[in-house]
């Protein structure tokens, strides 16, 4: 019986194992959603922007016009980014993505069907208000929700999604227009947009409703952020287009949302009891410096990114697909960094890391003054593989600090002061930059028009070859001397472009050594509890 009895037990297949359940991967899968959503929302800026030519054809619109399609989005984005960590606590993360997600989704899906620009900006606004609330909330889930020992490669790869993001657009948006169509340019998010919504449903964890901030609720506070920072964000997205001080819009703009700004300091620091975004804490340790850190490579960042496609394209006549492989030598990169990174910063002081990131990105902006007419896409490779190590060293470095000097109590308003700061530098950035270079690019001109000499030999050898070549191709004696005066002039054109350019990264370095200078500044900082 007994030789039975274990005959057949070994006889029996053995027991099935059951399916290991998600509950270890939850906070992995959250944190995979919002990072699409991260990178969703920083590619809805830059993408729309190297479209800008291509939509204002689509939307058969003039420059104009269409200058307010990158100016509806980034409105957008800093009207609810203020105020979304705020929000995330009140309502939970949860439901304030799924309503981004959302909002996004359907904007994103209807903006290529609209019938006219007001329908189209009125969908880019609400695809910023959707896309928004994606970035603010990204960090505060990061650091809740991984283990300790994982929190600083979760943060390194938070950084480099964020640059990823931002420099594949010229690819992206030179491929919809060459190979498949321009409303793809919008399209693209409605395929990111229902993953990020799986990854959310079965990863961030479900909060309950703090009812009891509301009785308290800065509503008002909310408001004057919001619409401050908006009106803010419009005039210097538009300023440099209308000449500043020159355009009533932009002067209004800026009057008005200096005001509304200035109320909203003075509710926050005077008369609301409990503010939704708390100022003072700028005061506290390294958060100012910190901050400013972080307006401040952003500036850099997006001005060397604003020069390098305008240099390929007025200079060189590239497209975005010609564009788009300059700028991925930054993207591409940085992927190969995010476990290095976080071991480093696991181990030494941030400080060091966040001064060498800067130092570097310096090097690479003085090697690209030596920029001349003749450079094509592979000349930037060694100053933007550079500057693109010297990006992740500084932006992850940075978000780490952050992070180690706040409390939890801390996190709404550090998240909301991260968006603003975040959204402002770039924006300050892009600014100064167009209207550096325009202004470099006039002086130039003038400079080098002065030297070309009608009498001269020099200018007179140029016209000739100019009107040889002209004639050899059957251009009759008139038509050829015409033209090759506006040869001559194309050619002082194009080299005061390059001379601008030049200033242009020789700024952008400057810049850099002014973030070197402020990281000196900063003080040992030992993390929060």
């Amino acid at each position: 019986m007994i030789a039975t009895a274990v005959t057949t037990t070994a006889a029996l297949p053995p027991p099935a194992r059951p399916w290991p359940g998600l509950d270890g991967l939850r906070p992995y899968i959250g944190i995979l959603g919002v990072l699409l959503g991260a990178l969703a929302s920083t590619l809805g800026a830059r993408a729309t922007t190297f479209g800008l030519t291509d939509l204002r054809g689509a939307l058969h619109v003039g420059f104009d016009e269409g200058a307010w399609i990158t100016t509806a989005y980034g409105v957008g984005q800093m009207v609810v980014g203020v105020a979304c960590p705020y929000l995330g606590i009140l309502f939970g993360a949860r439901r304030v993505l799924f309503t981004g997600i959302g909002l996004f989704f359907l904007a994103s899906l209807l903006a290529p069907l609209s019938p006219n620009l007001a329908a189209y900006l009125a969908m880019q606004f609400l695809s910023g208000l959707g896309a928004g609330t994606f970035i603010p909330l990204t960090i505060r889930f990061i650091v809740l929700n991984l283990p300790a020992r994982l929190v600083v490669f979760g943060l390194a790869a938070y950084a480099m999604n964020s640059e990823f993001s931002q420099n594949i657009g010229a690819a992206l948006e030179g491929w919809y227009a060459e190979t498949w169509s321009i409303a793809w340019l919008n399209w693209q998010y409605c395929l990111v947009l229902p993953l990020m919504f799986l990854c959310v449903w079965i990863g961030v964890p479900r909060e309950p409703l703090n009812t009891s901030l509301l009785k308290d609720h800065d509503g008002p506070g909310v408001v004057y952020a919001a619409v401050g920072f908006g009106l803010l964000y419009a005039a210097l997205d538009q300023g440099n287009r209308l000449d500043w001080t020159r355009s009533g819009l932009v002067v209004g703009l800026l009057v008005a949302g200096g005001l509304v700004t200035a109320l909203f300091v003075v509710r926050e620091l005077f008369v609301s009891r409990r503010p939704f975004l708390n100022l003072r804490l700028m005061l506290r340790g390294n958060l100012l410096l910190l901050m400013l850190l972080l307006a401040g490579f952003r500036f850099i960042i997006l001005s060397t990114a604003y020069i390098i496609p305008l240099y390929l394209q007025v200079v060189q006549n590239f497209r975005e697909l010609q564009v788009g492989p300059v700028l991925l030598f930054i993207a591409l990169p940085q992927f190969a960094l995010i476990l290095p990174l976080g071991y480093l910063l696991a181990r030494v002081d941030g400080r060091w890391v966040l001064a060498a990131g800067a130092l570097l990105i310096a090097v690479a902006c003085w090697q690209a003054t030596a920029l001349t007419s003749l450079w094509a896409t592979w000349d930037f490779l060694p100053s933007q593989a550079l500057q693109a190590v010297g990006q992740c060293l500084a932006l992850t470095a940075l978000v780490v600090l952050v992070v180690r000097a706040i409390t939890p109590a801390d996190a709404i308003s550090i998240g909301a002061l991260m968006q603003t700061s975040r959204l402002f530098g770039g924006e300050i950035g892009v600014a100064f930059m167009q209207t550096f270079v325009r202004q470099r690019e006039q002086l130039h001109s003038n400079l080098l028009g002065l030297h070309v000499d009608p009498l001269a030999g020099a200018t007179a050898s140029r016209l000739a070859q100019y009107q040889a070549a002209l004639a050899s191709h059957g251009t009759d004696t008139g038509t050829a001397a015409l033209g090759a005066a506006k040869l001559l002039a194309n050619a002082v054109a194009q080299q005061s472009s390059v001379l601008a350019y030049i200033d242009g990264f020789a700024a952008a370095g400057v810049g850099a050594l002014g973030c070197v200078l402020l990281a000196a500044w900063l003080r040992p900082e030992t993390p929060k509890t």
